[in-house]
């Protein structure tokens, strides 16, 4: 996952097809039912205990990543000639629905397979295609995925990490920051200046994605110390005159932003799933409290006032799974995301915040305690309020690109 920042300039900005109803099917396949409920296979060896274990010691849980891998969803948005499943974002958001449904959301999925794999997968060089992308299926390799910058932050545009020419290659310096998974990853997904913003007549020309790899000569990380419980941890990249090739070339040189939404929508519907998982799971467990839990001679659940607010986050968390999958749809359909994905990533942390609150407040002083582990998907769900994109700028970009109104900034 990449932390704050964000543009409303997406060539898939445009409102929602208005032929959605007639072809957009609510039915999932026995594939896709399949890959969505395959969270509580999971679960039966790779729990939420386990998974609090290593969020609680920010230790990155290996055995379970490289068992996702052996059962064949790394690679599920990656065509099956270059090791992966061949399926799409609509499959991706239910892995990522159906694992957060049982407590599992795993945040490495987010910048690895579905930002950073099917970008490759679609705009890679041939050795991209046929050597690191099976590996990458394979569990073999890991990828992480560069943006944010510590000056720019939300405006991508004044990005300063800049790949110099030099003949046909280039030499990247600069800086990134808040890259999930850095650490445990072998290549990094770096959105890079092949032109200084100020020499450019567009704002969004001049942009290059590089396959960077991490052992590289000149590349360094630092941790950014996070205090929410996460098995994945944060580091700021240093890139010192990194010596890339015409091979390390992710899409055209100076038009990657054309086709970075490729990657910044997925990763709003990603997180929107992973959000409705948590919602879930954080009330399946407030439901399972209130029935058992009795206090003057009856459930606490019978009460209204326990029973509504999470009846009122229950009905918000499907709402905004609706939404999530529109998303995917639009997005598997080549038509415009851009609307959609904002809105689900929007709704659906806000869904997903309110979730969590109405399960910790029917739980009383249990809901704090380590025993329970629900008080640890709080700041998580929290943190995807403000971060990859905060909900002010979601919020812009439908007044702006959907409804109309004027730029805001």
């Amino acid at each position: 996952m990449t932390w704050p920042r964000g543009s409303t300039h997406s060539r898939t900005g445009a409102p929602p097809n208005s032929r959605l109803e007639e072809n957009m099917e609510f039915t999932l396949n026995d594939e896709q039912r399949q890959i969505y409920e395959y969270g509580g296979q999971l679960a039966q060896e790779f729990d939420n205990d386990y998974w609090l274990r290593h969020a609680r010691k920010h230790e990155f849980p290996r055995d379970m990543f490289q068992k996702i891998a052996d059962d064949g969803f790394l690679g599920i948005m990656v065509p099956e000639e270059y090791g992966g499943a061949g399926l799409g974002m609509t499959e991706m958001a239910l892995f990522m629905e159906g694992t957060a449904n049982h407590g599992i959301p795993l945040l490495m999925m987010v910048v690895g397979p579905t930002m950073s794999l099917a970008h490759i997968a679609s705009h890679g060089t041939e050795f991209h295609k046929k050597e690191l992308l099976p590996a990458a299926c394979r569990g073999e390799i890991q990828f992480c995925f560069a943006i944010t910058e510590p000056g720019a932050g939300s405006n991508t545009m004044k990005s300063t990490t800049l790949a110099k020419r030099r003949g046909n290659r280039f030499s990247l310096t600069g800086e990134k920051t808040f890259i999930t998974g850095a650490d445990v990853s072998d290549y990094c997904l770096v959105v890079a200046r092949t032109k200084p913003h100020t020499e450019v007549s567009r704002k969004t020309d001049g942009f290059t994605l590089f396959a960077v790899d991490l052992k590289k000569k000149g590349v360094a990380q630092q941790r950014v110390k996070i205090s929410i419980p996460l098995p994945e941890e944060q580091w700021t990249l240093f890139f010192d005159e990194v010596d890339l090739g015409p091979e390390d070339v992710v899409g055209e040189v100076d038009e990657g932003f054309s086709i970075l939404f490729d990657s910044l929508n997925p990763e709003r519907i990603i997180l929107a799933a992973l959000c409705c998982g948590i919602g879930r799971f954080a009330l399946n467990k407030g439901v399972a409290y209130a029935s058992e839990r009795n206090v003057f001679g009856q459930p606490i659940g019978a009460h209204q006032g326990v029973q509504h607010p999470m009846a009122k986050a229950y009905t918000a968390i499907e709402m905004a799974s609706l939404m999530t999958r529109r998303a995917a749809w639009e997005f598997d359909n080549k038509l415009p995301a851009g609307a959609s994905s904002n809105m689900a990533k929007y709704f659906a942390a806000e869904a997903g915040i309110e979730a969590v609150d109405a399960a910790l407040q029917a739980h009383g002083g249990s809901g704090f305690t380590e025993d329970t582990g629900l008080y640890e998907m709080y700041p998580l769900v929290r943190l995807l309020r403000t971060a990859p994109v905060n909900r002010e700028l979601c919020l812009s970009f439908i007044g702006e690109k959907v409804m109309g109104l004027p730029r805001s900034y």
